[in-house]
């Protein structure tokens, strides 16, 4: 029997280390970008629907240039991410700029999503087995979470730093997500003086979460008190990851942890760009894709 389940995706972002749009930069041979391989990997594993959630300023580039390409093979909704869009009885400083947060994406696509989804980044590409993993553990439609984890050698780039979430797990759940924002080479600083090793095999987050629609109920709230402590704060953001964590600390939620054992890409650096190019083209020659 089918299972209804939906592909929420994180596109609202301008790639500022990047240089660009890039989740619509052309990767494939016929155009594509990172995220119809996304879809394609969603579809082949039992996803039926995506919801893009971007800025309205880019919409119509958006759907010009992936849009029509993606509705012609699986249902396609927008959400959109915009400073102003927020709880009743809060008002968007005057001149914000920097977006809420991963964590403001998923409250505004909260009146869309109506079954059991995952998250992605546009432009991280998983791997088809880490979709397989995330639609079996929705499937079982359990009242917890789940994520889809790399190991840390698997998601460098030889052309800068990263910013990796390091996953503490225990007994396949779980424990927290620690964000280091400069990692190179398996190493990370945060005084950029002194590096700090971390195992190779180390489970790092790549914001790929499976959750259940009451993760909406639980956005809100948390927002809502992020928004009265720190709505001032002209860089201030409300990431996913914090909301799963308090779900977690709070005992309100488990969450299963899945290891993806393939080498994910993205196009982090313009630098990048030629060997994901390379590799993507690899699995299209053998056949993982038809494009």
């Amino acid at each position: 029997m089918n299972f209804d389940a939906t592909l929420v995706v994180l596109a609202a972002g301008m790639g500022s280390r990047f240089g660009g749009l890039k989740q619509i930069e052309p990767i494939g041979p016929n155009g594509e970008a990172l995220l119809d391989f996304s879809v394609y990997d969603a579809k082949k594993a039992g996803f039926n629907k995506v919801v893009f959630i971007i800025k309205r300023a880019i919409e119509k580039e958006f759907k010009a240039t992936v849009g029509k390409r993606i509705e012609k093979i699986i249902d396609v909704s927008y959400a959109f991410q915009e400073t102003d869009k927020l709880p009743d009885g809060f008002i968007c400083p005057e001149g914000r700029e920097k977006p809420w947060g991963t964590g403001h994406a998923i409250y505004c696509c909260r009146d869309i999503v109506k079954t059991p989804f995952a998250v992605i980044n546009a432009d991280d590409y998983y791997g088809a087995d880490a979709y397989t993993e995330i639609y079996e553990h929705l499937k079982k439609q359990t009242d917890n979470y789940c994520m889809v984890g790399f190991r840390l050698q698997n998601t460098l780039t030889e052309n800068g730093s990263v910013s990796r979430g390091v996953c503490e797990i225990k007994d396949g759940k779980l424990v927290s997500v620690t964000e280091r924002t400069k990692i190179i080479d398996c190493k990370y600083t945060e005084d950029n003086e002194t590096w700090i090793p971390l195992p190779r095999d180390t489970v790092v987050s790549m914001n790929m979460w499976g959750f259940n629609t009451d993760i909406f109920k639980y956005t809100e709230e948390y927002l809502v008190q992020f928004l009265k402590e720190r709505i001032n704060e002209p860089k201030s953001e409300f990431y996913l990851p914090t909301i799963v964590t308090k779900l977690m600390e709070n005992g309100i939620k488990d969450v299963s942890v899945s290891v993806a054992e393939e080498k994910w890409y993205g196009v982090t650096y313009k630098e990048d760009k030629d060997d994901v190019k390379k590799a993507l083209s690899e699995k299209i020659k053998l056949g993982q894709y038809d494009f």
